[in-house]
């Protein structure tokens, strides 16, 4: 129980590696406060685990909204009284070149991706400034250390997760924060089943994904999940500005 009692919000919590990130904090005795764009899928979430023997409530935030991320956080604070974990979890990825993106879709990129992580921390670091420390997790991409083709936008976007983790780390160290990020390769999940599903030959582009990585294969939710609760808990208690990767070998190669 490595989070016995702690208040822990995940952002983009109704899917993917935020769905499989909640539930394995709250097996390890955690509060979740489930949290999403979509509020059928944070209740969704949310029920899952609280019928798993856990705890959990669900809120239902878009994250590129800052006042909703502000109302949302002040009520999270004052219900549970506190705030020890906070996983910016929250993104999505888009396709193109520089010159084919528009200026919409890379605003709207941006808004959730970089502004969504900003606004978690703004609003969440007097929290922790007060109660006297926590801990600040992101999600990235290895996307922020290599040039993936056809996604420069996104790339753009976890480069900035990557860069202001950094900042934060220094900023807020001597105030007990520690904040940290993991930066994921391919992973399975609905964003990558939406692709597949579009895609003219499915099976040969899930097989152009498996092989950018020395391992084989395609990442899983819950593997990305076990690694932010590793920075989240107390076994990461000397990691602070860090990038944990975790993309099959991809960034090595």
């Amino acid at each position: 129980m490595k989070l016995q009692g702690k208040i822990i919000i995940v952002t983009g919590a109704g899917s993917g590696i935020g769905e499989a990130s909640a539930g394995l904090m709250a097996e390890e005795g955690a509060h979740l406060c489930v949290v999403d764009r979509s509020a059928a899928a944070a209740q969704r979430v949310a029920a899952a685990i609280r019928e798993a023997g856990g705890s959990a409530d669900a809120w239902e935030v878009d994250v590129a909204q800052a006042e909703q991320v502000r109302q949302a956080w002040e009520r999270i604070v004052a219900q549970h009284g506190r705030m020890d974990v906070l996983v910016n979890n929250a993104g999505y990825g888009m396709a193109g070149t520089v010159a084919d993106t528009s200026l919409d879709d890379w605003t709207a990129l941006m808004r959730v991706n970089v502004d969504g992580v900003f606004h978690g921390c703004k609003y969440a670091v007097p929290v922790m400034q007060r109660q006297g420390g926590g801990v600040i997790v992101n999600t990235a991409s290895v996307a922020a250390m290599v040039g993936l083709r056809q996604r420069a936008a996104y790339c753009a976007s976890k480069g900035a997760v990557t860069a202001l983790t950094r900042a934060m780390a220094v900023d807020h160290a001597a105030d007990g924060i520690r904040v940290n990020c993991v930066a994921p390769g391919t992973i399975e999940s609905p964003y990558f089943e939406q692709i597949f599903a579009q895609a003219e030959d499915p099976a040969a582009l899930r097989r152009s994904l498996e092989q950018r990585q020395l391992l084989g294969r395609l990442g899983q939710p819950g593997e990305v999940a076990r690694a932010i609760l590793f920075l989240a808990c107390d076994d990461a208690a000397f990691a602070t500005g860090s990038t944990l990767v975790l993309d099959g070998g991809l960034s090595a190669a």
